[in-house]
């Protein structure tokens, strides 16, 4: 993500309820978790990123750092479920309180279904579908018993419309979609509220690389959305925020799409 001063978190008009909460994001070491986390600490929050890549992770501890915020990393494996409850049971036990999740991390690239090997079936959906029930459920357990709480998922518009070359991925997400309706509705009695977030093309080095590695490929995306333009991490954070607020605590069940209208289909005769 760019250091520039346009892209930097600003704390100017943060929702001061943030002070003092704490949540925790996955995949925060680059991208959107990355910009989720700084626009965490931005609003007064603490944040715990977690991921697989220490230096990433330790890249936005600093960059939060910079602008007065204040992020902890863990390293550690989404996959690894009992790792991973361990890793969100130690910031909970640290602050006291844990009051969002983010569930970021992800796996993706563009293949043909026929030529999808078991292996890269397996590694997409263990980290999507089940690393993001491996957080929920961590972080479920401290969120349930405080009658308080904010999960975000992210996800991606093709997990109800499809697209061609992401089999795996649009499962994956798929089952997050249903799982977030599911729990919605069964925690939100008890104060926790499960929401996605459907961010369409996105500006990141990560994405780029996957699923728009050509000059040409890039021009056929950006020609699929309306607006004219992808999205930023930026932008997609500010969604999550809001998310994660007490303003939208009436909130659950739902997925707000950050995409520009993409999904919506910009052609279709002519």
């Amino acid at each position: 993500m760019s250091t520039s001063p346009e892209n930097t978190p600003s704390t100017k008009n943060s929702p001061a309820e943030l002070t003092g909460r704490v949540a925790v994001v996955t995949g925060g070491g680059s991208g959107i978790g990355r910009a989720i986390a700084l626009r965490y600490a931005a609003a007064g929050g603490t944040v715990a990123v977690l991921g697989r890549r220490p230096e990433a992770l330790e890249e936005t501890a600093r960059l939060a750092g910079e602008s007065g915020g204040t992020v902890e990393t863990a390293s550690v494996d989404v996959r690894d479920a009992d790792a991973l409850t361990a890793a969100i049971d130690a910031v909970a036990a640290r602050h006291g309180r844990l009051d969002a999740l983010v569930n970021n991390a992800a796996g993706n690239f563009v293949v043909p279904a026929e030529d999808l090997s078991p292996n890269g079936w397996r590694a997409v959906v263990d980290i999507v579908l089940n690393g993001t029930f491996f957080a929920t459920r961590a972080a479920a357990r401290h969120m349930l018993g405080a009658g308080d709480g904010a999960v975000v998922n992210v996800i991606a518009s093709y997990a109800w419309h499809g697209h061609p070359g992401t089999v795996h991925s649009a499962a994956a997400k798929g089952g997050v979609l249903a799982m977030t309706r599911t729990l919605a509705a069964e925690w939100g009695a008890r104060g926790v509220r499960v929401n996605c977030i459907a961010p369409g093309p996105t500006e990141t080095e990560g994405a780029g690389a996957a699923l728009w590695s050509t000059p040409q490929a890039r021009e056929r995306v950006l020609d699929s959305v309306p607006a004219g333009r992808f999205t930023t991490p930026e932008e997609v954070a500010e969604a999550a925020l809001f998310l994660m607020e007490e303003r939208s605590r009436y909130i659950t069940g739902t997925t707000m799409v950050i995409d520009g209208g993409q999904w919506l289909g910009r052609r279709v005769y002519g």
